[in-house]
């Protein structure tokens, strides 16, 4: 389990092919220094497992599944990454519930920058924006944040100075493809509802 407040900004410092997967190696001191192998980080939103530590950079293998089921895929050499440590018991939750498990990916559709503000529209499927509504929380490539305008097909999200700078967010650009991660209260409040409607129409 994350909440979704990014620890920091790494890098990818190599992307190895070893089918049918691949292996991530991510620079991140702060984060290295604080797990263990076999520990869950998550990578843009991703959990994924260490199972290898070497100074400060972490490895990771990531299947085929999650390499098309998210932009993991897309990483290489120099890539930056979002990346934070499992949620500890007793830990402060600043953002929200996120489980790490990538719901799907939608794309940046529209970015208007307004001095040090900038607001996001981003393009996804009708499936998760049902799960979806305003003033309430989205994980984006990892990153905690509470969504402004929800239509049937997209999203809009106002990113503040700080989450620009030190998060993905603050270079992408329309076109981008993110990691989208709903709610995990509006998914089981969805699946309650739906369940209820099934019991009626039988």
């Amino acid at each position: 389990m994350f909440t979704g407040i990014v620890q920091t900004l790494a890098t990818v410092a190599e992307v190895r092919v070893e089918a049918p997967g691949k292996r991530l190696l991510v620079c991140t001191p702060e984060v290295a220094a604080a797990v263990r192998t076999g520990d869950s980080v998550a990578v843009n939103g991703c959990c994924l497992t260490v199972v290898e530590i070497a100074g400060d950079t972490l490895a990771f293998e990531a299947g085929p599944e999650t390499l098309r089921l998210t932009n993991l895929g897309e990483l290489a050499r120099g890539s930056q990454v979002n990346v934070e440590s499992s949620l500890r018991l007793g830990d402060a939750l600043g953002g929200h519930f996120v489980t790490g498990h990538v719901d799907g990916v939608g794309t940046l559709d529209q970015r208007h920058d307004d001095g040090a503000w900038t607001t996001i529209w981003i393009a996804c499927a009708a499936a998760l924006t049902r799960q979806m509504a305003s003033k309430g929380s989205v994980a984006v490539d990892g990153v905690s944040l509470t969504l402004v305008d929800v239509e049937c097909q997209r999203f809009s999200l106002q990113l503040i100075p700080h989450t620009l700078a030190v998060t993905t967010l603050g270079h992408r650009q329309v076109g981008d493809r993110v990691n989208l991660e709903t709610d995990l209260l509006a998914k089981y409040v969805g699946r309650l509802v739906g369940g209820r409607g099934e019991e009626v129409r039988r």
